[in-house]
């Protein structure tokens, strides 16, 4: 997010028609109360920090906006003279921009999207930033596991990826073979139905080959009902607190098995590391912002920017404009070619789909046994 925002202050600030940049503290909840931050003199020190900080610096919210709220937002931005309206994240804030939109057309005041998910699940563009990064702490964490579980093979360990119900950050643990050390033996992804009797069933196979494996799932797991695996700790309207799903898959192979397990739950660690940031997701994520400011103002408003891949050759990304309706609240979620057959592994077309956004490549690792 900050990438990004990093993007929209460099480019704004080459326009003459920008004279001023402000940053809503705590995202629509600021917008709504007026609290602005200028950002418009800000020194190169600092956005250089910027570039490398976690998180977002103005702050999120997930401030719930009545019809009669967003009907008064267009009196506050002529109050601040604020005539371009940039909002970067996920498929909430799409809906949420495509909203001000509404209330804006007919306010000479541009609106843009900027996408921003680690889940990777906006509708239209190829990818989107914030994966990048996700999906390499993903892939290197994994692989450290993978090698730490190969040393004193013991153990079954299950490992718990964000992503309630798309797989995309589960799927990038098995670039984890990339370190040498191969990967993941199950992976299983909200997407499909989870089946109990299956997973021990294919543990109990590997354990009879090999003295201790890893597990990787999503934390969005259900089964044939639609049920999730494990009884969420708190649901609200926008949000939903699942369980320990690896501590729940450790305890059926402990339980069941008679085989030591243990789970591993990084959360918020997937989407804050940022000594896992991929170099390719920072620099995508500043040209998206800098192309939303350009096409703001070029004239264009209710479109969110989207990556399109280069179908040929080399890897590299060019940018599109998708209108904000056909976009907000659609979740794009793993296509089957990207899973295997009985659904606890994941194929080499995505691997090869996901290797150029996670950076360089991982780190060879090196085993005597």
């Amino acid at each position: 997010m900050n990438a990004s925002l990093c993007g929209v202050i460099r480019c704004a600030g080459q326009h003459a028609c920008i004279d001023r940049i402000y940053g809503a503290k705590g995202g629509m909840r600021g917008l709504l109360e007026e609290a602005f931050v200028d950002l418009t003199e800000l020194p190169d020190a600092t956005m250089d920090s910027l570039m490398r900080t976690p998180g977002s610096a103005i702050g999120t919210s997930r401030f719930p906006v009545s019809e009669d709220a967003y009907k008064g937002i267009p009196a506050i931005l002529h109050r601040h003279n604020i005539g371009y309206v940039l909002l970067n994240g996920g498929n909430g804030t799409m809906d949420t921009a495509s909203r001000i939109y509404e209330a804006c057309h007919n306010e000479d005041i541009a609106v843009l999207g900027i996408p921003k998910t680690v889940d990777n699940d906006i509708a239209w563009t190829d990818h989107s930033p914030g994966y990048g990064s996700a999906a390499r702490f993903m892939m290197q964490s994994t692989a450290e596991i993978i090698a730490d579980v190969r040393a004193l093979p013991i153990h079954v360990a299950v490992i718990e990826a964000m992503g309630r119900n798309a797989g995309w950050i589960t799927a990038a643990s098995a670039l984890a073979e990339d370190a040498g050390l191969g990967g993941p033996d199950l992976i299983y992804l909200p997407e499909f139905d989870f089946c109990a009797q299956a997973f021990l069933r294919d543990v109990k196979d590997i354990l009879s080959r090999k003295a201790g494996m890893v597990v990787v799932c999503s934390e969005g797991l259900h089964d044939a009902e639609g049920n999730p695996v494990v009884a969420p700790v708190y649901r609200s309207d926008r949000a939903t607190y699942f369980g320990n799903v690896s501590a729940y898959l450790a305890d059926l192979v402990t339980g069941h098995l008679g085989y030591k397990a243990y789970s591993i739950k990084p959360g918020l660690l997937g989407r804050a590391a940022s000594l896992c940031v991929s170099t390719t997701d920072r620099s995508e994520a500043f040209d998206v912002g800098r192309f939303a400011t350009e096409a703001a103002v070029s004239g264009e408003s209710g479109k969110m920017v989207g990556l399109v891949r280069n179908p040929d050759g080399d890897y590299f990304v060019q940018f599109q404009l998708y209108n904000l309706q056909s976009v907000r609240l659609f979740e794009r979620k793993m296509p089957e070619e990207y899973v295997n057959a009985e659904h606890n592994g994941i194929t080499e077309a995505f691997k090869n789909w996901c290797r150029p956004l996670v950076g360089e490549p991982l780190p060879g690792f090196c085993s005597f046994q």
